[in-house]
């Protein structure tokens, strides 16, 4: 739905990005992930025609961005990280307004209003003027206005970027369920955005491709061993110990309130720790894989998995 061939961007001397490749599958939510000034902007203002490119090639939903931009325009949505919105106009004329510039057929606003509205969670504030409502509210009415005329793509621009915790939550799960309907590359620099929404990634660093894919096989691709972090009622010395008997267990160890557990790459012992700690009544509170996002992220931009 999203491909990516050689994209480059020059300022004068500077390389904003450079040869950058990658792909997004058709219903998948993908996540555009690097540090600040890596040059996520820079490629989504390329993608949705805001910006041209030096060099390279780029398609959405099977257009040609840069031979076909009102093609692409017409099959993409787009929500910039500051929200373009009419403070004094309300939630619902306001996104009337939208529809009218991106040409929805004018027997057909008001159901596509109506549409919108209901997908991001409006119809409480749909007749309130957009300066009188929250932070939160005034970023689904940009996500809505980026929906309004029913896009296959949706690109989102830190889309929680100065959003309270409660704010964050509702946007995300909001983003998550559009998931399959649309194809979303959602920009970020939040570590947390890609584990909880996302269903893989591509990592940019200064303006190059550190990696892409799906994040079980990214983690994959640089970890010798696997395992789990797992929670118990009590994690100490004595349980540590129970978990390096177990056949297979290479190490098991206490990080702070959990228990490391690790084995070489290619077994699945997950069932075994879940079941002797069921066995033993320890108490499972939680269990997750060892090789987080955060180990991820920080090993690629530093360089240890570059592409």
């Amino acid at each position: 739905m999203i491909e990516v061939r050689e994209l480059t961007k020059r300022y004068g001397e500077l390389v904003a990005v450079k040869d950058l490749t990658f792909e997004v599958e058709a219903g998948r939510i993908w996540g555009l992930l690097g540090p600040n000034a890596a040059g996520k902007t820079t490629t989504m203002r390329i993608l949705t025609g805001y910006l041209p490119a030096t060099s390279g090639r780029a398609t959405v939903a099977g257009y040609d961005v840069f031979d076909k931009p009102d093609d692409v325009k017409r099959s993409i949505g787009y929500l910039p990280e500051v929200v373009p919105l009419y403070l004094d106009m309300t939630v619902e004329s306001y996104l009337a307004f939208v529809a009218e510039i991106k040409q929805v057929p004018k027997a057909k606003r008001k159901a596509a209003v109506a549409r919108v509205v209901e997908s991001a969670g409006l119809k409480d504030v749909g007749r309130r003027l957009i300066k009188n409502i929250s932070r939160g509210y005034k970023q689904r009415v940009g996500i809505a206005q980026a929906m309004i005329h029913d896009p296959k793509v949706l690109v989102l621009d830190e889309p929680t970027i100065g959003l309270d915790p409660a704010q964050i939550r509702e946007i995300r799960e909001l983003i998550r369920g559009l998931r399959g309907g649309h194809t979303i590359l959602l920009s970020t620099h939040i570590l947390p955005e890609v584990t909880q929404v996302c269903d893989g990634v591509v990592i940019i660093n200064q303006g190059r491709l550190m990696a892409s894919g799906s994040l079980a096989d990214l983690a994959a691709s640089f970890e010798k061993t696997d395992g789990v972090l797992i929670r118990l009622r009590r994690c100490g010395a004595e349980e540590a110990g129970l978990f390096r008997g177990l056949p297979g267990v290479e190490k098991a160890v206490v990080e702070g309130d959990e228990i490391r557990i690790e084995w070489s790459r290619g077994r699945d012992l997950r069932e075994d720790v879940a079941r002797l700690a069921l066995d033993k009544g320890l108490g499972l509170k939680e269990m997750r894989s060892v090789a987080s996002i955060e180990d991820l992220y920080m090993k690629i931009v530093s360089g240890g998995l570059e592409q």
